[in-house]
């Protein structure tokens, strides 16, 4: 049985155990004379007994998914002939992934052997079979988890008190693969900078104006050591950005002001999902609209005015960008000016104040924790934005505040250091990680700041 055949039977497993438990509840509720002899609601009975069912099948059904393909490999390894067990651990290796490769249909390093095509259909085999005794264990497991809670059913069981805390331990569970996650995310990321900076002084890195991190072949050539200076990288990301974000900010934030406070229902029906649809273009479709639009467009008028623009410029992937953000800008200030109690609106009306008035005084500062989390969405979606700047700002390094020139980012070297097979010992490699830890840090260090300004205000008008 597929995994994904698994799982639809487990669900639908946990449906049937829903509804035993429920009927059960109802049946002692009625000999009982009503649902109030019941410690909890029939439902709560029905839910302790779907949980029985799906949650320890599910744990099996995990726990097989992680070690099967190091058991099936090892039983399979344990078959092969003695002369090819007693390779060098880099050729077994090689020879285990290409078996693997045969058997999943993939191409293979080199020439299939009968060797090969033997361990294949072993490994296809013993894989079937793992499968199978897995599906039964899975099945079994849930339909023992049904009976369980069926037969201990009675009006005194407190199921909605287990119900809880098995909510609350799988709440508890989720966030700590949250907290881990990040943390493995950090620390490895972390790791390949530290590797890094054991090869590039941090000083050179940080402040150093020359970005060229290819290596070259030979120790003669010109640039060999390569130049690590990230500089004119962080000065693109954050130009790009700004010009951005000008352009986001405020149209963002008056649409939003507009929608929520001036627009009738019928128009703001339409309006919000037609400047919601912007979220939903692929960004590939904005880097062709910039690169083949707005480009030209401000070459051609640089052109007409007297003024060198370059074929790629910061100032095209910046506009193009902003129109993309505007939407995480303007539905986020909207859901927050619409949550602002009407009697903030009321109050100011009462002393006086007109609806401007009332909105620059009242219902912004009441909304900014919120307006300043959806600015800072957007920052975020502008720092990470790849492929806009990549058609249309182009990959050059360049440290300049001049808009019409080429520039690059963070986030576009990243990509562009890690295409293709890469050495990680090598610098011009490494220097991705330590990119994307600069990259973390001033995230972070940007939410810092938000987190300052929305305590500041919150403490002033709630």
């Amino acid at each position: 049985m597929s995994p994904l055949v698994l799982l639809l039977s487990l669900l639908v497993l946990s449906v049937a155990g829903f509804l035993i438990g429920r009927q059960k509840a109802l049946d002692l509720a009625r000999r009982e004379g009503g649902a109030s002899r019941l410690h909890s609601l029939p439902a709560y009975y029905g839910a302790l007994t779907a949980l029985w069912c799906c949650l320890p099948a599910f744990f099996m059904f995990l726990i097989w998914l992680g070690f099967e393909q190091s058991i099936v490999t090892g039983l399979m390894v344990a078959d092969l002939p003695e002369e090819a067990r007693a390779l060098p651990p880099a050729r077994l290796n090689v020879l285990i992934n290409d078996i693997r490769s045969l058997a999943s249909g993939n191409i293979v390093s080199g020439e299939v052997t009968p060797l090969m095509r033997d361990a294949a259909a072993q490994y296809i085999s013993l894989k079937g079979i793992g499968r199978m005794i897995t599906s039964v264990i899975v099945l079994v497991a849930a339909v023992a988890g049904i009976l369980a809670v069926y037969r201990g059913i009675k009006p005194r069981l407190r199921a909605r008190n287990h119900v809880e805390k098995v909510i609350m331990g799988l709440l508890v569970v989720c966030s700590t693969i949250a907290i881990f996650t990040t943390v493995g995310i950090v620390l490895s990321i972390l790791y390949e900078a530290v590797r890094f900076f054991q090869q590039i002084p941090v000083a050179e890195f940080l402040f150093g104006l020359e970005w060229s991190p290819q290596m070259a072949i030979r120790e003669d050539q010109v640039g060999s050591s390569g130049a690590f200076g990230a500089v004119p990288v962080f000065a693109g990301t954050i130009l790009i950005s700004a010009i951005a974000m000008l352009v986001a900010a405020p149209i963002g934030l008056m649409s939003a002001v507009f929608l929520s406070e001036y627009a009738d229902r019928r128009l703001r029906m339409v309006a919000k999902p037609l400047l919601e649809v912007l979220a939903g273009i692929p960004t590939v479709v904005y880097g062709f609209f910039a690169a083949l639009v707005v480009a030209p467009l401000i070459r051609n008028s640089g052109v007409q005015l007297g003024i060198d623009v370059s074929s790629e410029s910061a100032l095209a992937a910046g506009l193009v960008m902003g129109v993309m953000i505007i939407p995480f800008v303007s539905s986020l200030s909207d859901d927050v000016i619409n949550a602002v109690p009407q009697t903030l609106r009321d109050g100011a009306y009462s002393v006086g104040a007109t609806r401007s008035e009332t909105i620059r005084h009242v219902l912004i500062p009441a909304a900014l924790p919120g307006i300043v989390g959806g600015l800072l969405l957007a920052v975020s979606r502008a720092i990470g934005e790849t492929m806009i700047v990549v058609m249309a700002a182009g990959l050059s390094a360049n440290l300049t505040a001049n808009p019409l020139q080429a520039v690059t980012t963070v986030t576009v070297q990243i990509v562009t250091l890690l295409v293709g097979d890469q050495e990680f010992d090598s610098p011009k490699t490494l220097a991705a990680f330590a990119l994307g830890l600069v990259l973390f840090v001033g995230t972070l260090f940007l939410n810092i700041i938000a987190l300052t300004v929305v305590r500041k205000y919150r403490e002033r008008y709630e």
